[in-house]
């Protein structure tokens, strides 16, 4: 895969730190320790995931390297790459992708495991491994009909078509479509709003919402209260219901 950037958004302004994701020869899974790093840092509180040059986020996986496998090591390499998109999914804070030219292959289902997208105005999105005589192998088979719908998801998959930036917003696969010069502005601008709420309560909104989706409705019901009743019990709630009152804002701990 080309690399993405991970830019990660801190509590205080030195906010914008950029790290190198996988090279073309590199698999997703050799770059899992950053996001390992990203769960963990109590002082991340946003990441935004951006393509390294100009003209793609992330132009897909390394043919060549594709041509060579065998079937052992084909399904060895789809369930390394899963894991990485599963921890990125799940990581606890959101990550927001911000399409900055081509996302193919892996590199739209690297997209669809961020928490939302963004993309510029020439971003192209697609699912082109059919015409490699293969299918989508980290999970773009099973979040893209979860984002846009079976019947949208199977043109894609089955035609193996790019689609440019506003027929991807038009069906809701990206949030939003920005002139390139605005797209890492505009992230910056959602991550500042996310950031000034409460820690463990974005944590617990994003847990409910990825659980509740393969839950049935009770279930997710359930989980929700059950969620709720744990952010009720957490400092951060205290300290937001009484800044409202005190019409002051609120100092989050995350605690």
């Amino acid at each position: 895969m080309n690399a993405p950037d991970i830019r990660k958004r801190r509590r205080r302004p030195r906010l914008i730190f950029p790290a190198r994701a996988p090279r073309h020869d590199e698999h997703v899974a050799d770059r899992c320790i950053p996001y390992s790093e990203l769960r963990d840092d109590v002082d991340t509180r946003v990441v935004l995931l951006t393509g390294a040059g100009e003209k793609a986020f992330v132009a897909g996986a390394d043919i060549n390297e594709l041509n060579k496998n065998n079937p052992v090591e084909a399904k060895a390499y789809t369930h390394k790459g899963q894991a990485v998109l599963d921890l990125i999914e799940n990581l606890g804070k959101p990550v927001i992708a911000c399409i900055n030219g081509f996302a193919l292959g892996g590199g739209c289902e690297l997209s669809m495991a961020c928490t939302f997208r963004l993309a510029s105005e020439n971003a192209k999105i697609g699912q082109p491994e059919v015409k490699l005589g293969i299918i989508a192998g980290y999970g773009g088979s099973q979040r893209l009909p979860r984002l846009v719908g079976k019947g949208w998801a199977m043109q894609n998959l089955l035609t193996g078509e790019m689609v440019s930036a506003q027929e991807a917003h038009r069906i809701g696969l990206v949030n939003e479509v920005l002139p390139a010069a605005d797209l890492m502005k505009r992230a910056e601008e959602i991550a500042k709003k996310i950031i000034a709420n409460a820690p463990l309560a974005v944590q617990y909104t994003m847990e409910a919402v990825n659980k509740g989706l393969d839950m049935p409705l009770a279930e997710g019901l359930f989980l929700e209260a059950t969620l709720f009743a744990v952010a009720c019990a957490t400092e951060d709630k205290k300290e937001g219901t009484t800044a409202f009152l005190e019409k002051r804002p609120a100092n989050f701990k995350g605690k």
